[in-house]
């Protein structure tokens, strides 16, 4: 069982119930990535809406990621929370 903490609650949890965000080292694009096939820094994220909508408003993703991070990542992560 391997857990990681939630950049906006700050909230430790297993690594299943989190979401990553990786940003992609060869190209810099952020991506979520599921699949851990995608090599570069990640974050990890909370199934709610609370925390992603924190950390948009924070700004924290970019920050952790040191990468841009675009506004239509922000409805890819809200719809991966309907679909869970």
């Amino acid at each position: 069982m391997t857990e990681r903490r939630c950049v906006s609650c700050w909230q430790v949890k297993d690594r299943q119930d989190l979401i990553k965000i990786t940003a992609d080292s060869t190209n810099g694009t952020v991506v979520i990535n599921p699949d851990s096939l995608t090599f570069g820094r990640s974050v990890y994220l909370c199934y709610n809406k609370s925390c992603i909508e924190s950390a948009f408003k924070k700004n924290k993703l970019s920050k952790h990621l040191k990468a841009p991070v675009s506004e239509e990542l922000k409805g890819q992560l809200l719809n991966e929370l309907r679909n869970n």
